[in-house]
C-alpha cells in the first residue's frame, strides 16, 4: 500500500506535488521477424527493445512496492508483444523439444503489472511477423487522491512497403466439373487472391486483371466478377484479398490462370508499368470414384533459356484431387507445384534435354510415376567483357511468335483487356492500334487498354488486328488475334 509523503517523519522542507510518468524505449522501430525468432536480451536481439518506466513525486522517486505500474497494448499489433523477461516461473512455460530436454520460452502478455524499484520498471516489447505500429501506455495511481496518471509511447513493426511484390492465391474446391456433368459435382469455385508487398503485408487497394491463359479444360471456361464475365475480368481487392470465380466448360483436364497486378501503382486499370503476376490452375474432373490413374501422355513443350515457362501436367481416372511431386532433377530453375505446374526460368550453365520422374497421387493413396523430359534451349553466348549487358528486347507481354490470341470476346458483353510492355531501353510505353479498323474496338495510346464496347453481333470468326507499342527508341508490331463466341460463350458455328 503506497503512503503519501509528508507526513511524521518527513524531512521539513519537503512538499508534494502531482505524480509525474514518462515512458521511453531503447529503440522505437524493429524490423519485421518473419521467421518468428523468439524474445531475448542483448546485442543479438534484433526483434527486442527494452521499455523503461519511470514516476516521480516532486521530483524525486515514487515509493517501492508491488504491482505499482499497469502497462497494456493499447492498441495497434494484434499479437502479444510485451514480455517480462526476468527469469521467473510464472512469466515463462515450459516447452519440451524433439530430444526430450525441457526448455522454458517466455510468456508473451497484452498487459503487464510492474513493481516499484527505486520509482522505475522496465520490460519489454518484442516483435513478430506482423507490419504496423503498437501504442504502449504505461499508469501509475497516486495513493493520496487515487488519480491514475499515465504515459503512452508508439513503437513500429516493420515498413509495410504498399508495393505489390507477389500475388498468394487460394481455391475453395479442390476441383470442378464439367458443365453439366451427371456426379452433381460443382462447376464453379471461388478464388482467394491475395496482394502482398515487399513485407508480405496486403497491399490496400490493389487491383488485378484476371485471364484464362490455357489448359487442356480452357474451353468454354469463363471468369465471373460482379457484372464481368468471361476469359479476362478486372478484380478489385479489400485489404488486398481480391474475390473471384472460375466456371469450367464443357472439358475434362485443367484451367490455367493468370492474376496480374501493378507494382507502380496497384492499379491495373491506368496501365500495367510493372506487372507482378502468379500463374494457378484449376483443374477440371467428374471422377467421383476410383478408377485407373493415369498421367495424361504429353510432349513438354520446350523452354526457351532465360525466359519465364510454364506449362501443366495432367492426370486422369482415381479419385482427384491429385498431388504431383518430382523425383529426379527438373532443368535448373523450374519447380514442379503440387498441383501439377511446372514453372519459373531456365538456367544453369547450359542447355539441353533434362529427364526426370514425377509421380502423381490421388486423393485415395494411389500413386503412378511417369518417365518426362524438357529441352532447355541453349543460352545465348556471354558478352565481350568491355560490352553492357543487352537490354532484352522490347515485347508486348504474354505474346510470342507472329500472332498472340487473346481471350475471347462475347457478344453483347463489353470486352477489356489491358497490354504491357517488357524489356526495351525504358521510358513510357505509347500504344497505336494498326491496320483495318474493327468497329467499336478501340486501344488507349497510354494506357495500353484495349476496349470494344459490347458488340452486338460478333460472328463468324476472330478479328485480327496489329498492335504497334513504342517505348523509348525501340518500337513493335504485334499482330493480335481476338477469338469471338455467341452470346453465353458458345462457339461461333
Amino acid at each position: 500500500m503506497l503512503t503519501a509523503c509528508g507526513g511524521g517523519g518527513g524531512s521539513p522542507g519537503e512538499t508534494h506535488g502531482a505524480y509525474q510518468i514518462t515512458l521511453r524505449a531503447e529503440r522505437t522501430e524493429l524490423p519485421l521477424n518473419l521467421n518468428n525468432a523468439g524474445p531475448g536480451i542483448g546485442g543479438n536481439a534484433h526483434y527486442t527493445t527494452v521499455l523503461y518506466v519511470q514516476a516521480t513525486d516532486n521530483g524525486n522517486p515514487i515509493p517501492g512496492g508491488e504491482d505499482i505500474f499497469g502497462c497494456n497494448t493499447a492498441y495497434g499489433l494484434s499479437s502479444g508483444p510485451l514480455y517480462y523477461l526476468d527469469g521467473k516461473d510464472e512469466h515463462s512455460t515450459d516447452v519440451t523439444q524433439p530430444d526430450g530436454s525441457v526448455v522454458k520460452v517466455p510468456n508473451a502478455y497484452r498487459s503487464i503489472t510492474l513493481p516499484s524499484n527505486a520509482g522505475g520498471a522496465s520490460f519489454h516489447f518484442h516483435a513478430l511477423d506482423k507490419a504496423g505500429t503498437a501504442t504502449i501506455t504505461c499508469s501509475v495511481q497516486d495513493p493520496r487522491d487515487k488519480k491514475n496518471v499515465s504515459a503512452s509511447i508508439n513503437i513500429t513493426v516493420g515498413a509495410a512497403t504498399g508495393k505489390a511484390a507477389s500475388i498468394l492465391v487460394e481455391q475453395t474446391n479442390p476441383d470442378l466439373g464439367t458443365q453439366g456433368n451427371t456426379n452433381n459435382i460443382s462447376t464453379s469455385t471461388a478464388i482467394n487472391a491475395l496482394v502482398r508487398d515487399d513485407a508480405n503485408q496486403p497491399v490496400n487497394g490493389a487491383t488485378m486483371q484476371v485471364e484464362i491463359v490455357g489448359g487442356t479444360a480452357s474451353a468454354g471456361a469463363r471468369l465471373l466478377y460482379g457484372a464481368q464475365s468471361g476469359s479476362v475480368v478486372r478484380v478489385g481487392t479489400t485489404a488486398g484479398m481480391g474475390l473471384f470465380s472460375v466456371s469450367s466448360g464443357g472439358s475434362e483436364g485443367s484451367i490455367l490462370l493468370r492474376m496480374t497486378t501493378d507494382r507502380a501503382d496497384g492499379d491495373v486499370a491506368n496501365g500495367i508499368q510493372d506487372p507482378i503476376t502468379q500463374l494457378f490452375p484449376v483443374t477440371v474432373s467428374n471422377q467421383m470414384a476410383s478408377s485407373n490413374l493415369v498421367i495424361s501422355a504429353a510432349t513438354l513443350p520446350e523452354a526457351p533459356y532465360g525466359i519465364s515457362y510454364a506449362t501443366l501436367l495432367s492426370a486422369t481416372g482415381g479419385m482427384p484431387p491429385y498431388q504431383w511431386s518430382v523425383l529426379g532433377g527438373l532443368p535448373t530453375g523450374l519447380t514442379l507445384s503440387s498441383n501439377g505446374l511446372i514453372s519459373g526460368t531456365p538456367s544453369g550453365a547450359m542447355g539441353g534435354t533434362s529427364n526426370f520422374v514425377v509421380r502423381v497421387t490421388d486423393s485415395q493413396g494411389e500413386t503412378i510415376p511417369a518417365n518426362m523430359a524438357i529441352t532447355v534451349g541453349a543460352p545465348p553466348a556471354p558478352p565481350p567483357a568491355p560490352e553492357p549487358v543487352p537490354v532484352p528486347p522490347l515485347a508486348i507481354g504474354g505474346c510470342s511468335g507472329a500472332s498472340c490470341t487473346l481471350p475471347p470476346a462475347e457478344a453483347n458483353v463489353p470486352y477489356t483487356y489491358t497490354f504491357f510492355a517488357t524489356g526495351g531501353s525504358g521510358g513510357t510505353p505509347a500504344w497505336t492500334l494498326m491496320g483495318a479498323a474493327v468497329t467499336g474496338l478501340t486501344l488507349d495510346a497510354a494506357r495500353g487498354t484495349l476496349n470494344w464496347a459490347g458488340p452486338s453481333v460478333i460472328c463468324p470468326g476472330p478479328r485480327t488486328v496489329s498492335v504497334q507499342l513504342t517505348r523509348g527508341t525501340g518500337t513493335v508490331i504485334q499482330a493480335v488475334t481476338i477469338p469471338v463466341t455467341q452470346s453465353g460463350g458458345t462457339a461461333c458455328p
